[in-house]
């Protein structure tokens, strides 16, 4: 499919996008990117950026420096580079600008704030925050980046309102790598968990409506987040290892049992079958089971250990720990803890569709420029997605009342 530069829709959407879609589609874009625009001091910088996400939104096979530059009418990708690197302009900013947009577009009191991370790989030791370590992407250690994500879920659609790279311990402590690599002196080593906290604090700073946080086990086995989310009186759904130590009443008072051992003592007639979402196959049908915790908290409040198993291989058992209003049903429980994958979804689309891991960039500066570009433009290819899910459900004259929807 060709582009909106060309006078076409962005790739991934329709095959045959009617004139007016089209024209919306083109106008979407250059209204976002007014948003952005006041960001960039001088006309250039700003025109480039426009490109750039043009460019990512377009049908380019890789959206690499050449390719961009070819697709923008640049004989070399210097252009594309000075955008990355040397131009004056803010990427936390523009951030900042996205997550508006996102919470403008796809904003429910009842939306969920997903916390992941994603790998990068790299060649070579240069790149910043490049070593060998675990990559859930490719499934083992590999030569990589990692960045964190923040992830915003409600029914409309999800999009990312944050990201962090991380920076492992041993890049933060060798003052001379962090100068080839442009970090910050002011960027301290952070754990994962302590980024997530980071980009939840803004989050909630600035208000964003979300009821619910729910992540992976690297951050629902740290308890200083959960205490830190507890303070902070928002509700959570964080998987966790089987081994993790929880706090129970018993018959000899409050002690600390590992979560696999309170799900071996669950009565049968305490499971219950409940679907977690639609999957790619249908409905994702589990068993489901909570188990209170903590019988010490503060009132109006509980804490519960949620144990889904498979239908199909009982073994099969994963856990989470839960906090939030004591009359939360489990059926919300379960809810929650099935939109974490939503986030693996946008991390599909985002690298798919506007070429989120196809940077060439070594640079602090650079991956933060890129990615917050690539986040944007994924950010409206999901309001795109959503508002014509949205016309087609009109026209089907069903009936049903439609969320009200802001212009791209």
């Amino acid at each position: 499919m060709a582009s909106i530069a060309a006078g076409h829709g962005p790739r991934h959407l329709k095959e045959s996008p009617t004139p007016e879609e089209v024209a919306a589609w083109a106008t979407g874009l250059e209204r976002m990117h007014a948003r952005i625009a006041p960001h960039f001091a001088r006309r250039e910088p700003r025109a480039r950026a426009l490109a750039y996400l043009r460019g990512l939104l377009g049908p380019i096979e890789r959206k690499n420096g050449w390719q961009l530059a070819e697709y923008v009418g640049d004989p070399t990708p210097d252009g594309i580079q000075r955008l990355l690197a040397t131009y004056e302009w803010d990427a936390d900013a523009v951030r900042d600008d996205l997550r508006a947009y996102v919470v403008e577009h796809l904003g429910d009191p009842q939306a969920v704030l997903v916390v992941d991370e994603t790998g990068f790989l790299k060649k070579g030791t240069k790149s910043v925050g490049v070593q060998r370590q675990y990559s859930g992407t490719a499934g083992r250690i590999e030569n990589c980046q990692i960045g964190v994500f923040l992830a915003y879920v409600s029914l409309r659609g999800h999009a990312f309102v944050d990201r962090e790279l991380y920076l492992p311990q041993e890049w933060a402590e060798d003052s001379a790598r962090r100068r080839d690599a442009g970090v910050p002196a002011e960027v301290p080593f952070r754990t994962k968990p302590q980024i997530a906290r980071v980009m939840l604090e803004r989050a909630f700073a600035h208000h964003i409506p979300a009821r619910w946080v729910t992540a992976d086990e690297v951050y629902g086995n740290d308890r200083a987040l959960r205490l830190w989310l507890e303070q902070r009186r928002i509700p959570y759904v964080l998987a966790c290892k089987r081994t993790e130590r929880v706090w129970v009443l018993t018959a000899r008072g409050p002690a600390q049992i590992a979560v696999a051992t309170l799900a071996a003592h669950v009565p049968a007639n305490r499971w219950h079958l409940l679907s977690a979402g639609a999957g790619a196959k249908g409905p994702r049908v589990y068993e489901w089971a909570r188990v209170p915790l903590r019988p010490v908290g503060e009132p109006g409040t509980g804490s519960w250990l949620l144990v889904r198993r498979s239908l199909t291989e009982p073994t099969d058992l994963a856990y989470y720990v839960c906090w939030g209003p004591a009359a939360t049903p489990l059926r919300e429980l379960v809810r929650v803890a099935g939109v974490r994958w939503a986030i693996e979804e946008a991390f599909a689309q985002a690298k798919g569709d506007v070429g989120l891991d196809q940077y060439e960039v070594r640079r602090w500066t650079g991956w933060y420029r890129h990615i917050t570009l690539a986040l944007l433009a994924h950010a409206y290819l999901t309001v795109v997605r959503a508002q014509t899910r949205s016309d087609s459900g009109q026209k089907g004259g069903r009936g049903r009342a439609q969320p009200h929807r802001a212009k791209p």
